[in-house]
C-alpha cells in the first residue's frame, strides 16, 4: 500500500498493478478467517459478504445522496474511535483481555469503519469535485474501508453460530 500511495499518479498501469497486488495480499491475510469459516459453515461466508455489500452500498448511497460535505465532521469522531480501538486492544493484550472487552471492541470496530464508508466516500466525492481524480488511491480506500467491516460481520456470524451449536449440543445432552 505505501509503494501504491508513494507511486506518482501518471503511472497508471503500475498503480492499478499495485491496486492487484495489495487486493491480493489483504485477501491472503484474511485467508485463514475464510476457510475458518468455510470449515465451520460455507453459507456464513456468503451471508457475511452480501451483508457487507448492502451495508457498503446503503451508507455510499448516503453519503452521495447527501448535501455537500455533510458527513466529513465524522472525520476527527471516528479517528478518535479508531484511537480508542487501538488503545484498548494494547491495553487488553497487556492486561489479558476479557471476552466482553473483544465483544466491545468488534462491535465498536464495526461502527467506526461503517462510518469510515461514509465518510471516505464523502471525502472522495469531495476531492473528485476539487479535481482530485485519483480512482486508484480512491478504490483502495473504500477496498480497505469494505474489508475491515467485511471481517468483523465475518467474525460476529461465527461467533453466534458458534454459540447456537454450543446451545443444541447443551439440550441434546
Amino acid at each position: 500500500m505505501s509503494w501504491l500511495l508513494a507511486t506518482p499518479p501518471y503511472e497508471e498501469q503500475k498503480r492499478v498493478s499495485l491496486l492487484m497486488a495489495s487486493a491480493l495480499f489483504q485477501g491472503a491475510s484474511i485467508g485463514p478467517l475464510i476457510d475458518l469459516a468455510i470449515d465451520f459453515d460455507p453459507s456464513i461466508l456468503v451471508s457475511a459478504f452480501v451483508g457487507t455489500a448492502i451495508a457498503f452500498a446503503c451508507f455510499s448511497g448516503a453519503a452521495m445522496l447527501a448535501r455537500r460535505r455533510e458527513y466529513l465532521y465524522l472525520g476527527g469522531l471516528l479517528s478518535s474511535g479508531l484511537s480508542i480501538l487501538f488503545w484498548l486492544h494494547f491495553a487488553s493484550s497487556i492486561f489479558g483481555g476479557s471476552m466482553a472487552m473483544f465483544q466491545f471492541e468488534l462491535y465498536f470496530g464495526l461502527l467506526v469503519f461503517v462510518g469510515y464508508m461514509v465518510f471516505d466516500t464523502q471525502q472522495i466525492i469531495e476531492k473528485a469535485h476539487l479535481g482530485d481524480l485519483d480512482y486508484v488511491k480512491h478504490a483502495l480506500t473504500l477496498f480497505t474501508d469494505f474489508i475491515a467491516v467485511f471481517v468483523r460481520i465475518l467474525i460476529i456470524m461465527l461467533k453466534n453460530s458458534a454459540q447456537k451449536e454450543e446451545k443444541k449440543k447443551k439440550r441434546r445432552d
